[in-house]
This record gives C-alpha cells, structure tokens and sequence, in this order.
C-alpha cells in the first residue's frame, strides 16, 4: 500500500508538470480531469513512466501524459532526431528527410507534427500527401536522397496504437552507432526545446510522382512475365484490412498484368477504427474471414492481405481437400525465395554471387533450399533492418534475391530496405501463375517444396510475465536455461547450442566452443538436435513476455506424405514443449 501511495505522489507531481504554459489549453485540460477524478488508474496508466524513444523509435497507445503517443512525445522525439541530424550531417548544404504515415487516427496529424518540427531546424522535408504503406516511404529515403525519414505507424497493433519509425539514409530503420545516439539526444529533450512552429517554405509534399517510380521498380523484380500473361486471369483476393495497401497493391499487380483482382468492397475503406476485424494482423485469421468467404464465393485461386502500413503479408491457399487454409510467416518467405531461386535458374541468371538472408529464429528449411541451389546464405537477428544491413554490407559484390523472417515479412528488393508487401503479394501471384503452369495448386508447390527440402512444422509460443517480479522472473528463465542446458528435445540429442549474448557456439558432444559472426550480441539462446529440430529462445524487447520458436523437422517420403509428417512433427513439437517446461 505504501507502494502505491508513493507511485501515486510521483504520478501527480509529474502529471502536474503538464499544467504548465509548455503545454496546450486542451492537453492542461485533459490532466485536471485525470487529476480530479476519483479513480486514479487512468492518470497512473498515463505517467507512471515515459513513453521511451527505443532503437525502433515510438510506439505506444494515444492519449495524453508521458506514457502516451501524443503531440509532445511525438514532438519530442523529432526535436532529437533533428539535433542529431544537424549535427551529423553539418558539412551538407541541406539535410533532408522524407515523412509518411499510415490510416490510423491522428497519423496525419502526427505527421505533420513531424514536418513542422524538421522544417524549424532548418531541415528540408518530403511529406506525402496522404497515406502511404511503409516501404514506399523507405523507398522515398533512397529515392529524393534523404538522410532519414520518419513514418507514423504502429503496424498491425490494435486501434488505440500508434507509432514512429526512424530511418537512416540508406532507408532502413537506424541501427548502431546512430540508434543510441539518437535516443540519448531524445531523452534529453523537454517540452520547452521543442520547435512546433514549421517553416511551410521548407515543407514539399510528395505522392503520384513516387507512387509511379516504386511501382516501376517493383515491376523489375517480376520474373515470369509470359507466364503471367498466359493465366492473367488468375483468381486473387486481395484485402488491405482498411489499411494503406487499398491503393497500391492493387496498382501493382494490375501493373505486372494480373487483370482478376477480386476486392472485400467493406476491408477496402481506409480507416483507423478497423471496423471489420478485431486486430488488423493478416496473420490471425479472423483478419482473413471476410477475404476467405470472398474466394469461396468466387472459387479463388489465392487469397492476401496486408496490414495496416502495407509491410507484412498474409496468404491463404486450398490445401488438397479444397479448403482454404492460411498459411504462416515461415512459409510465405519459403515459397518466395524458392520460387525466385528455381526460377533465376532457370533463366540462366545464376552467376555465383548471389545470397539470400533471413532471420535466425525463420525455419532452417531456407537454408536447405539454398544449400542444394548452391546459393549462399546468411542469418542476421530479428527485423528488417538486420536484414537490411546485411545488404549494404554486401551490394558492392554481391547480388540479393531476397530475404524474409517469420514474423510474415518479406523483402525482395533493395531499392526498398524495410519489408515489403506490395512486392511480395505480386510476386506470391506470380509464383501461383507459375506453379500453375506446372501442372500444381499453390498446396501441391509448397508440399513439392518440403519434399524436396524436407519438412518441419514451426510454432510460436509466448509466456507473458507482467510486472517488476515478471521481468525477474523472465531473467531467472534465461539464466536456468543457460546453466542448465536439456540434453535432449522431444526424445533427440541436443548437438549445438548458440548463445548470442556472447556469441558462443558450442558443440554438445566435443565441448567445442567457437565463436559466431555477427555484428553485436543479443540475448538470444538456440538449441539444435540430432533430428534437425530447432528452438530459439528470447525475451521480448518490447513486451512483458519471453518467445520460444520451436521448429519440429520429420522426414517426408512423398507429396501423400504430407498430412502423416504434419501430424508426427506437431506430436515432437508438444513433447519439446513438455521439456522446455512450456
């Protein structure tokens, strides 16, 4: 109880601070009535603690208070972003940034917040002229030879969300050295330091003339053009889920020459209450019941989505009975990267510098498939812009065919470096056109494809510790895990153990430890077994909650084998859960 009173005096005394002439007449108003309410759980959810500039930028629930996304936090995070531009960057003439945003409520607003702010510290600004999916926005960076760029988004969180991502000049989101620099010059800003009074003559708004030059370039990447022409009229259905891809998406695949583009008329309405779905995340499916019901009513032959800020993609296929199924993040990149590769060579474009990436915690099935097409591979951490880094350090040499994380991300291009969904809904449909061809329904290529690469099932599982005693609690997991090491998963020997927070590998049976390559560390745990079975274990940057990914591999005899491998990899996956204590 003691506790509580004394979070409660600290709660009002920073809460009081917002009373001040710093702050607008409506915001002083909105925290005298949390300060003269009788129940005081809505001012302590809003200040308990400051809405903390991470190394992805902002993200947090609309409201006013310090734990809040709102004009002040919003503002804030741009004045130190802008300090730390005018500083880097002081030899340029002109320093410029490119500013997007997505459907949600109050993203415009916050956008021009953004705008205003850059242009009174001298800096040049691209704002678009409305919503825009992220990787056009990445793309902007690169395009107008921005040194950073700002979107307003919170992705597929649920509606009371929004967010701030940064980007650096390379257009992918800021890693070391900046990231922690540019979170250093935030914190130290306060409301006094903010500049909100924006120079317009600064301010030039962009949007067709970019939406032509991304369209252009994601055309480049099709690889199947005949093929698309002969099945143009292939099935698809397409949902934005009330997002930023209603325009775009629909614009591309038109512009690679798919004519039969069947829309959710409802999901095709942008907005930022998400009235037709509980979450906008095309990787639940309740997000995709309306896009599903839509191609069993018109007999589809392949059904996506993309979320709100048009960078994730979801997939629905028929399986072998004729059903619609969705499937996961681990198989769309699969799919893609197999249909890229098989098809580069079979093109002949294969010249022996070509690599592909994906995140270490996304199916080792990727990498047998580039193992056995002799195509180079590399693991890189969770999020895109890992993946993103791996690309500039290699694309003076090297040639991208694509790369992708389990979290239903996918990027097949480097004109763009943040993942893409309008490139990959039109590459997925070109895939189908392709496999078509062949004689298969996307089941039967995805079943070719494990046959030929081997199975194995993934499944996510999170365990949520909330509060002080959970982050210990999550701590003491790590620990024990570390120390205390399972010989054995699902009834195979543990044989290598990676641990990313000081880049050992170790080798179970030998004792063997060596070191791994990669560019910082990361408190992250990986077990590997004899049968090829994987577990990845980290807690989450951002949430009260510890992840375990476990992938399950079974062998798979032929494409009737597919439901007994299923069934047999799921039964090791529970029996790995029993053992890790999940």
């Amino acid at each position: 109880m003691e506790n509580n009173q004394e979070l409660l005096k600290q709660v009002r005394a920073k809460a009081t601070e917002w009373l001040g002439e710093s702050y607008d007449e409506e915001t002083r108003a909105e925290v005298k009535r949390m300060l003269e309410a009788e129940d005081s759980t809505e001012l302590i959810e809003c200040f308990y603690k400051d809405l903390e500039f991470g190394t992805g930028g902002l993200r947090g629930i609309m409201g006013v208070g310090s734990n809040r996304m709102n004009r002040y936090t919003v503002g804030a995070a741009t004045q130190g972003l802008a300090n730390y531009l005018n500083e880097t960057f002081a030899e340029l003439p002109e320093i410029k940034v490119a500013v997007g945003h997505d459907v949600r409520n109050n993203s415009r607003l916050f956008a021009e917040i953004v705008a205003d702010v850059f242009s009174a510290n001298g800096i040049t600004v691209y704002l678009f002229d409305d919503f825009r999916p992220t990787p056009e926005l990445s793309f902007a960076v690169r395009e107008l030879g921005c040194q950073s760029g700002v979107n307003i988004t919170a992705s597929h969180n649920p509606k009371e969300y929004n967010g701030y991502k940064a980007y650096w000049s390379d257009g992918a989101q800021i890693i070391a050295p900046h990231d922690e620099n540019i979170v250093s010059r935030v914190a130290s800003i306060t409301p006094k330091d903010i500049k909100f009074g924006g120079d317009k003559n600064r301010i030039h708004i962009i949007g067709e003339d970019i939406d032509r030059k991304f369209l252009d370039e994601v055309k480049k990447l099709q690889l199947s053009p005949e093929l698309v022409k002969k099945h143009s009229d292939l099935k698809i259905v397409y949902t934005p889920i009330h997002g930023t891809g209603v325009n775009l998406v629909p614009a591309s695949l038109k512009n690679y020459g798919f004519t039969n583009i069947i829309h959710v008329p409802e999901q095709d309405v942008p907005s930022g209450d998400f009235p037709t779905v509980e979450s906008p995340n095309p990787e639940n499916p309740s997000a995709m019941a309306m896009a599903i019901a839509k191609a069993k009513e018109t007999n589809a032959d392949i059904v996506m989505a993309s979320d709100p800020d048009a960078d994730r993609v979801g997939c629905v296929m028929r399986n072998n009975e004729g059903e619609y199924v969705l499937i996961n993040g681990n198989q769309i990149v699969m799919i893609l990267l197999n249909y890229i590769i098989t098809r580069n060579k079979e093109l002949g474009l294969l010249k022996g510098n070509e690599y592909i990436v994906k995140t270490i915690v996304t199916t080792e099935v990727i990498k047998s498939i580039a193992d056995k097409a002799g195509i180079k591979m590399y693991d890189c951490y969770t999020g895109f812009k890992w993946i993103a880094a791996v690309i500039r350090d290699l694309e003076a040499n090297c040639r991208y065919l694509g790369g992708g994380e389990e979290s239903y991300g996918f990027l097949a291009e480097t004109f763009c470096r943040d993942k893409d969904s309008v490139s990959a809904i039109c590459l997925m449909a070109e895939a189908c056109a392709w496999a078509k061809e062949k004689g298969m329904d996307f089941g039967q290529m995805l079943a070719q494809i494990y046959m030929e690469n081997g199975f194995s099932v993934e499944e996510g599982i999170s365990v949520v510790r909330p509060g002080k005693t959970g982050a210990e609690e999550i701590q003491k997991m790590m620990k024990n895990f570390r120390e205390n090491p399972p010989k054995t998963l699902g009834g195979s020997k543990v044989t290598t153990i990676k641990d990313y927070a000081d880049l050992n590998l170790t080798d179970v049976e030998s004792g063997t430890v060596s070191k791994m390559d990669m560019p910082t560390t990361s408190n992250v745990l990986q077990y590997f077994t004899a049968d090829g079975s994987k577990v990845s274990i980290r807690p989450s940057g951002t949430e009260p909650k510890i992840k375990f990914y476990v992938e399950a591999k079974h062998p798979m005899s032929n494409l009737e084998d597919y439901a007994n491998a299923e069934g047999a990899a799921k039964a090791k996956i529970a029996a790995i859960k029993a053992d890790l204590g999940i």
